[in-house]
């Protein structure tokens, strides 16, 4: 998982905020972001700006630590549309 990735602990959540040139790279990257939660059948926190975007995962539901699966996601979501930008 990329450094941009905030690991908190109380609660337990990864976090991350992306950035972007404008609206419209803001909007392909949410495209595929929607495509990639349907694939994966998971859906995490977003909200978004005219140019960035917050994610955030939570544990699954009974559970108090973020899975493997969860990290995976993270990582899938970095490689998506092949984003650069920093957080």
């Amino acid at each position: 998982m990329g450094r941009q990735w905030d690991e908190r602990s109380r609660p337990p959540r990864l976090e991350r905020r992306y950035l972007f040139p404008g609206y419209e790279a803001l909007r392909d990257f949410l495209d595929a972001a929607a495509e990639l939660s349907e694939k994966e059948d998971y859906y995490p926190d977003m909200g978004f700006g005219r140019d960035y975007l917050n994610v955030t995962i939570h544990p699954e539901e009974g559970s108090d630590a973020i899975s493997e699966k969860q990290r995976q996601f993270a990582e899938k979501l970095d490689r998506i549309g092949g984003y650069t930008g920093d957080s």
